[in-house]
């Protein structure tokens, strides 16, 4: 499975290039990761405030009660390892089984649920702002997966606006972010003084929670008093992309949201209607979750251990040439990773890429791109680039304030592609 994670690493961070670690991927018994906030509807990268409590579940198709440890490291802007020692960023211990866990009941496909709380009664917190990495380790010591989290203070104030691109060029295709940083909040409240921004301020712009594509580390182009000001153009853009897929498979036996045939032989097997090019007919507006997924049943009254797994089946006709290169299912429901497990192989038979995938009932977002063969990725040639499309913006202002240890994140401002103007 992982034979494709060195590729992975090397030319998927593209505009993130300067990470210094990556995420992990599970081996194919870890399904289902699901990492957030408390409070937050969705799972994803976690990107809440200091002092948010944080929750992560995972299954372990094996079914065999494995004993699984967690870890906590502190990482800077560019997810190098911080100076600080474990004692100041995390208030207790770390490195410790996970004790809640539960093995499914009444499913087909066997496993055993997982979920690690922070803080609990070992771990009553975290201390400081930032980038993290939380770890899941085997008995032996072992890395068996990792997820990153960030962590951010509200010291600043970041506002965000999205805008059509400057460019002719790119005016229907591209989303420009424009936001200003400020620490100006009021009576009553202390003031937050930027000290030689171009060199202590770092900024990291997200697409719908998606830190493989983010733009990182944006210079302030001018300041007024102390708000820095940010209105690039073409250094700030996301292709607009297309509303992503999706699918439902909340009922094991009857046909839901875009499945067209259902068999049953060792587990359930759904098939979905096959897809087709999009990029190439009119933007229309279709609602989704931004690539996230929801774990649902209808069978069951507990969704955590009574939802069952299916093999989903999808295929794609394509007929434009890829010149060397792969096509990709896209999606939270990997982390946005690339790997065999989600790599579609094109059947002559059919005519269509194709491609099938264990999860567990849901409601699922996918969509397709292209890995190019010199590495670099085409998320809009299957999908289209619109600049009507919704997407959910993030932006993070990191600080490290002179003879400063580590780099904080003093402030997050969002705004949503809804909203869109000149």
């Amino acid at each position: 499975m992982k034979s494709l994670l060195p590729l992975y690493i090397c030319l998927f961070f593209l505009n993130f290039s300067n990470a210094q670690v990556y995420e992990m991927l599970p081996p194919e018994n870890i399904r289902t990761i699901r990492f957030k906030g408390a409070g937050q509807e969705f799972s994803g990268t976690p990107i809440v405030q200091l002092g948010t409590p944080l929750v992560l579940t995972f299954d372990d198709l094996n079914a065999n009660e494995e004993n699984y440890y967690y870890k906590i490291e502190h990482y800077d802007f560019d997810w190098t390892l911080s100076d600080l020692s474990k004692n100041e960023f995390l208030d207790g211990f770390d490195n410790l089984r996970i004790m809640n866990s539960q093995n499914s009941f009444g499913t087909l496909q066997s496993y055993t649920h997982y979920e690690l709380r922070i803080p609990n009664k070992s771990t009553q917190g975290l201390k400081v702002s930032g980038n993290y990495l939380l770890k899941i380790l085997n008995g032996a010591g072992e890395i068996v997966f990792s997820r990153k989290f960030i962590l951010y203070e509200t010291l600043a104030k970041v506002a965000v606006e999205i805008k059509r691109a400057r460019d002719l060029k790119f005016i229907d295709t591209k989303q420009s972010v424009n936001f200003s940083v400020g620490s100006d909040f009021g009576a009553g409240n202390q003031t937050f003084i930027f000290r030689n921004p171009k060199q202590t301020v770092k900024t990291l712009v997200v697409q719908n929670n998606d830190l493989h594509s983010a733009i990182s580390n944006l210079v302030p182009q001018y300041t007024i008093g102390n708000k820095l000001i940010y209105k690039y153009d073409q250094e700030a853009s996301f292709w607009g992309g297309n509303e992503y897929l999706g699918f439902d498979s909340k009922d094991l036996r009857a046909a839901n949201l875009g499945t067209r045939r259902i068999e049953l032989l060792d587990i359930y097997h759904h098939y979905l209607y096959a897809d087709g090019i999009r990029g190439d007919e009119p933007y229309t507006y279709n609602p989704d979750i931004n690539g996230r997924f929801v774990v649902t049943s209808s069978e069951g009254r507990n969704d955590v251990v009574e939802a069952d797994y299916i093999w989903m089946h999808f295929s794609l006709f394509c007929p434009k040439e890829l010149n060397g290169g792969s096509l990709y299912l896209y999606g939270n429901f990997n982390n946005f990773a690339l790997d065999n497990s989600n790599k579609l192989t094109y059947n002559p038979q059919t005519g269509a890429y194709e491609t099938s995938r264990l999860f567990k009932q849901g409601f699922y977002n996918y969509k397709y791109i292209l890995l190019n063969k010199d590495g670099s990725v085409n998320s809009g040639i299957i999908s289209g680039d619109f600049d009507e499309t919704e997407n959910q913006y993030t932006v993070l202002v990191y600080y490290r304030e002179l003879g400063g240890r580590y780099d904080r994140i003093v402030g997050a401002g969002s705004a949503n592609s809804r909203n869109i103007t000149n």
